[in-house]
């Protein structure tokens, strides 16, 4: 099998590879995933959830342990409960509150998996894509494809992605975002990631 996969990566265009991963995503109607993420200067830790058109719910593990964020993409809010012991005590905020962005600036309604792939092939179609072999995360086999803008093209400050992208779905278990000096901007794994899981909307209530 993975003979054949290393056949198929020889034969098909990298380009092709992040179309695939959004076609893919195209089907997915949910999901849930543990989302590690680290930089020069965080390291964040959150149970993420995921129903199309776009709810969202966040349960903060590190830090703001507790903590609790839902989006409903219908109103156009967000409920923020930001202390575990106090239930009662919700805030209701615009997705564009700088209070709820993550450390790099990411908005809640820009969170998801498609958001992430959108902005990859806006940097592919600037630049080239190289799928660079096989690893594994955790124990998912992925394949390893290099996203770099041409010269000094990037996109919100990225000039470089790298993803590990699951051989079975086609979808992102680990990304790396660098800058025009190569620099990490941050990293993220994707751990435990399940789709289509069934949720309702109701599990995005707070």
């Amino acid at each position: 099998m993975a003979f054949i996969f290393a056949l198929l990566l020889a034969i098909m265009p990298s380009q092709d590879i992040i179309l695939t991963s959004l076609e893919n995503y195209n089907s997915v109607e949910s999901y849930s995933v543990t989302l590690r993420s680290k930089s020069d200067d965080s390291n964040e830790e959150i149970r993420y959830y995921y129903k199309k058109p776009g709810f969202v719910r966040m349960e903060f593990i590190k830090p703001y342990k507790g903590a609790v964020l839902v989006y409903n993409p219908s109103k156009k809010e967000v409920r923020l409960r930001p202390f575990g012991v106090f239930k009662s005590f919700v805030l209701t905020l615009n997705p564009d509150n700088s209070l709820i962005k993550s450390s790099k600036g990411h908005r809640v309604d820009e969170s998801d998996i498609g958001a992430l792939l959108k902005v990859v092939k806006r940097l592919k179609d600037g630049g080239k894509t190289k799928a660079s072999g096989e690893e594994n995360v955790g124990n998912r086999p992925v394949v390893v494809v290099s996203v770099e803008g041409e010269k000094d093209f990037t996109v919100n400050g990225i000039h470089r992605y790298i993803l590990w992208l699951d051989k079975k779905t086609s979808l992102p278990l680990k990304v790396a975002a660098y800058d025009m000096q190569g620099e990490l901007i941050e990293e993220v794994l994707m751990d435990d990631l399940q789709i289509n899981t069934g949720i309702t909307e109701d599990f995005f209530d707070l």
